[in-house]
């Protein structure tokens, strides 16, 4: 992405994300494209299945970036998200130098030696030190609210800074701060400290027209009239009381699974079949059943 290439406004923006198959309303297309402009990371919240991931995947394709993904997790720490070094190829370099220091019978010089092991060649670059090396990029910060205070204080401080600080290297800072996308379920709150830092934005199940939109988007040859009835399903599936409530990405399941099974309108039968698709606890399935026959007449 260049200046010239850069999205000018919302607009143009939300045309780009529609380009990749991703459906953006007004205030999606703000937030992302003030965090872009702004150099500000975007902390996207909501229910699974909303689209914050994949607004991270669209906006990496609609710019033109490589996209980064960092996923978090219970017990996550800075090593996992910053580098590590190549401790095999460490020691097979450590070996060759002994080799050839005893081939020519000659001392190896201990300082030395050392400062070669810690070479950039050795260093692996995880997630965050790859975004700052390779920026500009998208750097995908995924379910941040699985992982730790701790962890949460560190990135707090990367987005800051947008460098790191590796002792037997240096200082690696991003000429250009990647565009950061933070998700999380809200399995718990995450400190203001690190929202303070980024632009907010919520993001809600799409409405029956959106949803709709969004399958005849990715499913071009979803009939018109089954992509109404699948969404206006899922809609309806949403107000049950499930234990995980179906996301856009298994809507778009179930439609893909009716039109594999040559179904051309959604009946119990079809409904009934595919279930699988769109729910996936065996308790949400069978709330589903005894409920598809008032879901199906709405």
């Amino acid at each position: 992405m260049t200046a010239s290439t850069a999205p000018s406004s919302p607009d143009d923006l939300a045309s780009a994300l529609d380009g990749t198959g991703y459906l953006a309303d007004a205030g999606l297309a703000s937030a992302a494209f003030l965090a872009l402009r702004m150099g500000r990371p975007l902390f996207c919240e909501g229910e699974p299945g909303t689209g914050k991931t994949a607004l991270a995947q669209a906006l990496s394709e609609a710019l033109s970036l490589p996209l980064v993904r960092l996923q978090c997790h219970e017990g996550i720490d800075a090593s996992q998200a910053l580098y590590d070094w190549d401790f095999p190829r460490q020691l097979l370099h450590l070996r060759a130098l002994e080799a050839s220091a005893s081939a020519s019978h000659t001392d190896l010089d201990v300082d030395a030696v050392e400062a070669s092991l810690y070479d950039r060649r050795f260093l692996l670059a995880r997630p965050v030190l790859q975004a700052l090396q390779d920026a500009p990029c998208v750097l995908l910060v995924d379910e941040v609210d699985r992982a730790d205070d701790e962890f949460e204080a560190f990135l707090l401080e990367v987005l800051a800074e947008n460098s790191v600080t590796i002792p037997e290297i240096g200082v690696v800072r991003a000429a250009t701060p990647p565009l950061v996308v933070l998700t999380s379920n809200r399995t718990r709150e995450v400190h203001d400290a690190l929202k303070r830092r980024c632009l907010y934005l919520w993001l809600e199940h799409p409405d029956l027209a959106r949803e709709t939109a969004i399958l005849r988007r990715r499913l071009p040859d979803l009939p018109a009239e089954l992509a109404e009835q699948v969404a206006q399903a899922v809609q309806g599936l949403r107000r049950l009381d499930l234990l995980k409530p179906p996301g856009v990405a298994e809507s778009i399941d179930w439609a893909q699974a009716l039109q594999l099974v040559g179904a051309r309108h959604l009946d119990l039968e079809s409904a009934t079949a595919t279930l699988g698709a769109v729910l996936k606890y065996r308790e949400d399935a069978d709330r589903a059943r005894d409920a598809l026959d008032s879901l199906l007449a709405s």
